[in-house]
């Protein structure tokens, strides 16, 4: 592949049409990427589909600037290409915003902006200049964001939308979303979305990659669908049905996502009374063996602490958490472990998994003591019946001795799911357990569900996934500013009754 030079761009460039002609990329002789062609138009936005592990991530790395290419060509404007740096990408107008977000907490918007490329008079940083380019930046994409808040002090939303601003800089001509709603509420998605649609009707080509079937047609015009690293097809979105998509996705006919799962449930395993702590007070919930629960609610409404009090990651103010019908005190972790419960974090990349260690031991961290005897562990037992679980939960790539980081989000979470079946613990707590995952990963993830109910453990679901609270479990409770809202079970277990019960009186007075 050669370098063209010969692009230069101005202020009257025009929009670009970027492609990938037959690139294939192997990691340690895996092919992630095999002959892959795509073109993504200017004034389009092009959506990247597929199941973890699909290919997508490698692709938009390949374009970014991040990975090399084994085989085949980039093309921008039809002319070839080498984005062999992050900086080469920016340079020739590619700019790609990924799901974490790269801010420094501790300077402004300004400054994060501008970041390695500071105006500057007579050796000193130009504040005046950095704050007018800042709010030019921001006005060109129609935020209100002050250009002198600190970028800690943003909500999540609001840090997508300067990572956007950020990468919009520098005559970007293609804009590369990686997973950009997987943190945001309904409300934040709504504003991104308008962002894209400016974005969109200036010519640019933005390339779109999500795991939620509901945003594609909303913010879409084209979709390619990966599998196995090769692209399976690209067609107009009009041209195809949400079950024709799944079908490509998985390379499967993909009934009803959502399982029956039976319903015989006994004496309650889990039961809070009157429970406060950090973020919740008063809370009474009670999670039966055998049944599903959920617990659902607005980001930030207190429903995910309620899972770290249990769990032993949070301290209980007062009130009493009863496991089995008794009260076992104050937990930690380790003890609740003992007990019988094993909770799945939210955040799978920081409290879920040892990035340093391979995924068969991030299996059996939470079960040492099965294979444990006078102080020594049993590394073949181990290993054999932590790569049977890995194989149960259908792992991709099927290499359990492979680092957490190579894996894609599902992967990786199904890594972490992976701990709740080395040992028969009769109370499971879930934590947004198919955020960022594909949907062919979520039906294995809901059949593990099934299975554990079904074997009578008692499951608490935290999900802010409505369709999923609705459509999975037995009965559910709503959290609201800290407080339990509303249960619902039977009939009244939809999202009709559910939404209202989300907002408090003043959220409700605000929005009329």
């Amino acid at each position: 592949m050669t370098t063209n030079t010969t692009i230069r761009r101005s202020r009257n460039t025009a929009p670009a049409a970027i492609a990938v002609q037959g690139v294939t990329k192997r990691f340690q002789g895996f092919a992630a990427l095999r002959d892959v062609t795509i073109e993504f138009l200017p004034g389009q936005v092009h959506v990247l589909f597929g199941e973890n592990g699909a290919g997508k991530s490698t692709l938009i790395g390949v374009l970014a600037g991040i990975h090399r290419p084994d085989e085949g060509t980039i093309l921008l404007d039809g002319q070839e290409i080498q984005a062999a740096t992050p900086r080469r990408a920016r340079e020739l107008g590619v700019a790609a915003v990924f799901q974490e977000p790269a801010l420094v907490p501790q300077l402004t918007v300004a400054e994060n902006l501008a970041l390695g490329r500071e105006p500057v008079t007579r050796g000193l940083v130009d504040r005046r200049a950095l704050q007018r380019r800042a709010a030019e930046a921001l006005a060109r994409i129609g935020s209100s964001i002050r250009p002198d808040a600190y970028a800690r002090d943003l909500s999540r939303a609001e840090q997508q939308i300067l990572e956007i601003a950020r990468a919009l800089q520098g005559e970007a001509r293609v804009l590369i979303l990686d997973e950009p709603t997987a943190s945001l509420t309904e409300d934040e998605t709504g504003r991104l979305f308008d962002v894209v649609r400016t974005l969109r009707r200036e010519g640019l080509a933005v390339i779109y990659i999500t795991h939620r079937m509901g945003e594609i047609r909303k913010i879409g015009d084209r979709v390619s669908v990966l599998r196995d690293g090769a692209l399976v097809r690209t067609c107009p979105l009009g041209d195809v049905t949400d079950d024709e998509l799944v079908t490509l996705m998985t390379g499967r006919q993909v009934g009803a996502l959502f399982p029956d799962i039976p319903h015989r449930p006994w004496a309650a395993a889990l039961e809070l009374r009157q429970v406060c702590g950090e973020g919740v007070r008063d809370i009474n919930l009670h999670v039966r063996s055998g049944e599903v629960v959920g617990l659902t609610g607005l980001v930030g409404s207190g429903k995910a602490e309620i899972g770290r009090l249990c769990f032993g990651l949070a301290k209980v103010t007062s009130g009493q958490i009863r496991l089995n019908g008794e009260d076992r005190g104050p937990g930690s972790p380790s003890k609740r472990l003992r007990q019988g419960m094993v909770y799945y974090p939210g955040d799978r990349k920081h409290d879920g998994l040892i990035a340093s260690r391979p995924a068969r031991e991030n299996v059996s961290l939470s079960a040492l003591g099965r294979w444990t005897r006078a102080g020594f562990l049993n590394r073949r037992a181990e290993r054999l019946e932590t790569e049977a679980v890995l194989q149960r939960l259908s792992l991709r790539p099927a290499n359990p001795d492979a680092l957490p980081p190579t894996f894609s989000g599902g992967n990786q979470q199904k890594i972490v799911l992976a701990r709740g079946f080395t040992r028969p613990y009769g109370i499971h707590i879930f934590d947004e357990p198919t955020a960022g995952v594909d949907v062919g990963a979520r039906a294995e993830i809901y059949e593990a569900i099934k299975d554990l109910a079904a074997s009578g453990a008692a499951v608490l679901l935290i999900s802010s996934d409505l369709p999923e609270v609705v459509n999975l479990v037995h009965r559910a409770y709503v959290v609201a500013e800290g407080r339990v809202a509303g249960e619902f079970s039977g009939p009244d277990l939809t999202e009709e009754t559910i939404l209202p019960t989300f907002f408090t009186q003043h959220e409700k007075e605000q929005g009329a």
